[in-house]
């Protein structure tokens, strides 16, 4: 299995030859206003994408399917749904169906509503939340996603959500060779973190004492307070630092079978 990171939770996997595009945000550099009530007021995305034109129509006409998590701005943006042909497969949670048909004019969205299989991929979709409290309640709903194949390692896609009953039951019961968590502790002004925090990625290494924890969600939108850099020395203060990586803009890793 090859991962492409991309940038904040956008990036591709391939598994048995067919290339997955997970949570494209695709827009330049400030072409979105900032996330409100935040500690600061940056226009978004803060960084751009790490290929100019031509690697991005590499990407687009590489993609055999979308998978979208949530449709959140940052993870589902207006230019991903412009450039990404109208008959690409999306993949989404039950509630986004409707929105990505009607909304998004996208004319083959299936719900993975609890599992799905497509070719030679087997997708499950497991719960989240996306903070505590009233304001989690406001952010919902989200997924994350597990990938499985023959002959391949399984991929677990948190997505937005914090350390809490339903990741870890997703662990329990899944066992991932590969997690993907969304890290950054995003938050506003007011109200706990709404994406991992450094602790809840440790919990995640303690849970899944085998698994390579991939961390991703960073420095690329305004409200995603925690750096790559912060993370990294927090998890070596546990001794966690390495069983997690934390790739760079356009990183490609690769996971033997």
């Amino acid at each position: 299995m090859k991962i492409h990171f991309i940038r904040h939770a956008t990036f591709a996997f391939e598994m048995n030859g067919i290339r997955v595009l997970v949570d494209p945000m695709l827009g330049d550099a400030g072409t979105a206003p900032a996330v409100p009530n935040t500690p600061n007021q940056r226009p978004n995305p803060l960084v751009d994408l790490p290929f100019g034109n031509d690697g991005l129509s590499d990407l687009i006409d590489n993609t055999d399917a979308v998978l979208v998590t949530h449709t959140h701005n940052d993870h589902w943006d207006g230019r991903a749904q412009e450039l990404i042909p109208k008959d690409t497969l999306v993949l989404c949670q039950p509630e986004d169906e409707a929105r990505i048909s009607s909304a998004a004019g996208f004319t083959n969205v299936s719900a993975v509503d609890p599992g799905l299989a497509w070719k030679s991929l087997r997708f499950a979709r497991t719960g989240g939340r996306h903070g505590t409290g009233e304001i989690g309640a406001q952010m919902a709903p989200v997924s994350g996603f597990v990938i499985q194949t023959d002959g391949s390692p399984s991929l677990y896609v948190a997505g937005d959500t914090i350390w809490c009953d339903e990741v870890e039951e997703a662990l329990h019961t899944h066992r991932p060779d590969v997690i993907v968590v969304n890290a950054g502790a995003a938050r506003f002004l007011e109200g706990d973190p709404i994406t991992m925090t450094a602790e809840d990625v440790a919990r995640v290494c303690r849970a899944a004492p085998e698994a390579r924890v991939i961390a991703v969600h960073m420095e690329a939108i305004n409200h995603c307070l925690l750096t790559r850099a912060e993370l990294a020395r927090k998890l070596g203060e546990q001794g966690l630092a390495e069983g997690v990586e934390i790739p760079a803009d356009g990183q490609t890793l690769e996971t033997p079978a």
